[in-house]
């Protein structure tokens, strides 16, 4: 069984009629409940459920404190190439976008590094855009033995491989894999991706499993949250996620709930979610997979993330730039692949966090060699 085979026995659910028949006795009794089920975790993703969010909250922050403690690990993202042969209409480095393309050599590379390195956070998020023939596999081995110079741990957030590619990375030193579906609508993910190798949906939609499957330590999933129904959306991701960690026990699962940013090109999203749908849905993942990792980026404000310490979140990226490099150059003429909107250092995260009465963790592994 893939994980396709669940999203196709769901493809006649009528979602819109289950969120219409969802009462309080159907929100209480979950809420009761130590292991959801699928059906559970919908519930909590209803309309409804959203006069529950007080409960949610305080057992979404009662079982993240049991499974990690009061901690925030940070972590920062470098982008080394923002080439990209695809052609998605919500993103900044679509292939139709007339904007700077660059790729850092390895000497810069390092040199990004090191500027990276001196904030102490020893968790690094390698990105490109999906251009595998600017930036193959042999690129990327030298660009994660350069940065394991400096990093205890580095994860990829790049186009999607088979199983032997990422063992190879996996060699060189990368111990995680985020990788966003984007929309698992599968009819939405044929209007918004027109071009390019993403444009299969079957081949990134197990992408995960093949990292998995290559022994990464943690497989980061996500939707982006406006380019289709959202709480049809936070389902299948969570659904995604129970997949990966009941087939692969080894393997970490966690989460990201990227909600949309402006980007080059003035796409408009067709739905919007407020904070406190947001919150919601940050809460129902809690609850559905209580030992899943739950990142928030700097997608969203400054104080808007300080709000969600304590509910549910265990990672934040900090100080970040979603240009190419931009640690050591701050070269401002490059086009980000979408807006941030938390802009503060690392040092003002770290302080944000210690004042909510929760540790911010710089490294919180290291591969024993």
């Amino acid at each position: 069984m893939s994980f396709y085979n669940i999203i196709e026995k769901h493809q006649d659910f009528n979602f819109r009629e289950f969120f219409k028949q969802v009462t309080a006795t159907d929100i209480e009794r979950v809420l009761l409940k130590e292991k959801l089920t699928s059906l559970d975790f919908l519930t909590l993703l209803s309309e409804k459920a959203a006069e529950y969010l007080e409960p949610m909250a305080q057992k979404a922050q009662r079982l993240t404190v049991q499974y990690f403690g009061r901690t925030i690990q940070l972590f920062i993202p470098l982008y080394i190439s923002n080439y990209c042969s695809n052609e998605c209409i919500y993103c900044g480095f679509n292939l139709k976008n007339g904007i700077k393309r660059r790729k850092l050599s390895i000497k810069e590379i390092e040199v990004e590094a090191q500027a990276i390195a001196q904030t102490g956070v020893q968790h690094l998020l390698l990105l490109t855009g999906e251009a595998q023939q600017v930036t193959p596999v042999s690129y990327l081995v030298e660009a994660v033995e350069c940065l394991k110079r400096y990093f205890a741990s580095v994860s990829i957030e790049i186009f999607p491989m088979e199983t032997e590619e990422y063992l190879t990375l996996k060699h060189a030193g990368v111990d995680g894999l985020t990788l966003f579906q984007e929309v698992y609508d599968q009819n939405i993910y044929k209007t918004v991706h027109l071009a390019g190798r993403k444009s299969d949906y079957l081949y990134r939609l197990n992408s995960p499993e093949r990292g998995a499957q290559a022994g990464f330590r943690n497989v980061n999933l996500g939707s982006l949250l406006g380019l289709a129904e959202p709480r049809s959306e936070v389902f299948f991701t969570g659904l995604h996620g129970r997949y990966l960690e009941d087939t692969y026990p080894q393997t970490e699962v966690a989460f990201s709930l990227p909600r949309f940013n402006p980007a080059e090109g003035d796409f408009s999203p067709s739905f919007y979610v407020d904070d406190k749908t947001f919150v919601q849905f940050l809460c129902a993942f809690r609850l559905f997979l209580p030992r899943a990792g739950i990142t928030v980026s700097t997608r969203e404000s400054a104080s808007f993330r300080d709000n969600l310490i304590g509910l549910g979140v265990t990672r934040f990226s900090a100080g970040s730039c979603t240009g190419v490099g931009g640690y050591a150059s701050h070269d401002s003429s490059e086009t980000p692949q979408f807006e941030i909107t938390d802009q503060r250092s690392v040092e003002e995260v770290t302080r944000a966090v210690v004042a909510h009465g929760y540790q911010p963790v710089y490294k919180d592994w290291d591969r024993i060699q």
